[in-house]
């Protein structure tokens, strides 16, 4: 039996099988085999998320090997994809063909699948998160029977599943909606963090993709601004990104974090440091090597969507709240923005969103953080990232998310058994109800 760990350290499991299929026939096989013996299964994407959404100690299904791009349209934009294709591939393979997807986020790790079940998404206040992106999908059911889903065809299917945990069946293909491969134009800079949340609402309307960092103790936050521009393309020297991404941000935070889990006294200083050291940087590049940056300093996280009018009232609770934590942070916050959405679990359904994450370093202390920040995300109605870290359950969830019920429903439908559950789903959307 071998032990599964997720990325940041923070699931694990010891699936009693685990199988790695290379066809559709596969697939469906390790589904009927588990059923047929009485076990759970969970599809393992690439490990990406925080909770333990994928985790499984009875069937678990490496997508792996069930990977590539299978159609390309580039008159209409469709592109169809099986659901272990990494960001990193679909991009590279969407490049050659001269198409883009239309926002993406930070890290390109993730299979497209995992990345879309659990509501992974880039900012940009004119654009949703992946899942918007989705045109049709085809599962695997708990029957072993194979379905097509689309905006025409099984639309309550299609409106749960592009968000759906994997709880409705395992995703084989996805269909996305891409456009003409297109250059980003990348500004990016230190100015104070009053200043920031002052604009904020200018920031995010006035720019294609904005986004910003914010480094505790310190008085800067690291604002991106990335739009679209005709070409040439001028990127980063090799020599640049090199420095920027491999040392500056890489090698060189990663031993002040080691520092900082050493000696958590230095913490607030080298924040103060690592803030005031924030330098400039500009230049133009295709989509997909602006919006996905290398991250190899590992990391715990807990992301919530709130209401974007809420973003300046629960960023001045955050600067209150970091001095008086026990265990000090040692890395920033995220804030990004999206257009609102019709997806059921989308963490942007129904109103424009403002996200907030935050990071610890790994090794370090966390929880008191992340639940404190979760009861001032929770008090405007903050709905938590599926993927990352929180301790909500199906009873709270349910307040947040107008069609919740409606997915249950569906999820029913599909399984009635639950055989595509584990603790994690089990947790957020309550046990399964004997039929």
């Amino acid at each position: 039996m071998t032990t599964w760990t997720n990325w940041a350290g923070t699931a694990t499991a010891s699936p009693q099988r685990r199988h790695r299929p290379r066809n559709l026939d596969e697939i469906t096989a390790a589904v009927r085999q588990a059923v047929d013996t009485g076990m759970r299964v969970r599809p393992l994407g690439s490990g990406h998320s925080f909770t333990g959404v994928a985790a499984t100690d009875s069937v678990a299904l490496d997508l792996t090997e069930w990977a590539g791009v299978l159609d390309a349209d580039r008159d209409t934009g469709l592109v169809t994809a099986r659901s272990g294709t990494t960001l990193q591939r679909l991009n590279a393979e969407l490049a050659r063909v001269g198409l883009a997807m239309t926002n993406l986020g930070d890290i390109d790790a993730q299979t497209i699948a995992g990345a879309i079940s659990t509501g992974t998404h880039g900012t940009g206040a004119r654009f949703g998160g992946l899942a918007t992106q989705v045109r049709a999908l085809e599962l695997v059911l708990a029957d072993g029977s194979v379905v097509t889903c689309s905006e025409t065809e099984l639309p309550e299917l299609f409106d749960a599943a592009r968000v759906g945990l994997g709880a409705l069946g395992v995703i084989t293909t996805v269909t996305l909606q891409c456009e003409p491969a297109y250059l980003l134009d990348a500004r990016e800079g230190p100015e104070p963090l009053d200043g920031v949340l002052d604009a904020f609402d200018d920031y995010a309307d006035d720019n294609d993709h904005f986004e910003f960092y914010w480094f505790p103790y310190g008085r800067n936050a690291l604002v991106k601004r990335n739009n679209r521009v005709p070409g040439p393309a001028e990127p980063l020297s090799k020599l640049r990104e090199f420095v920027d991404y491999t040392v500056t941000e890489n090698a060189a935070f990663g031993t002040l974090c080691r520092l900082g889990r050493a000696v958590p006294a230095l913490v607030p200083t080298l924040g103060r440091l690592s803030s005031s050291a924030l330098s400039t940087r500009s230049y133009r590049d295709v989509s997909h090597r602006v919006f996905a940056t290398q991250r190899s300093v590992r990391f715990v996280e807990s992301e919530w969507a709130i209401p974007r009018e809420a973003v300046g009232d629960v960023l001045r609770e955050l600067r209150t709240l970091v001095p008086r934590l026990e265990t000090p942070v040692a890395f920033p916050a995220e804030v990004r923005v999206a257009a609102t959405d019709d997806v059921w679990l989308s963490t942007a359904y129904g109103r424009d969103t403002a996200y907030v994450a935050i990071h610890q370093y790994i090794g370090m202390p966390y929880r008191e953080y992340f639940l404190a920040f979760a009861a001032i995300a929770g008090a405007v109605g903050g709905r938590p990232h599926w993927g990352k870290l929180h301790t909500l359950d199906a009873a709270t969830l349910r307040e947040r998310y107008p069609r919740f019920d409606d997915f249950v429903r569906v999820a029913a439908d599909a399984d009635p058994a639950g055989v595509f559950r584990n603790g994690y789903l089990d947790r957020v959307l309550g046990p399964v109800k004997a039929g």
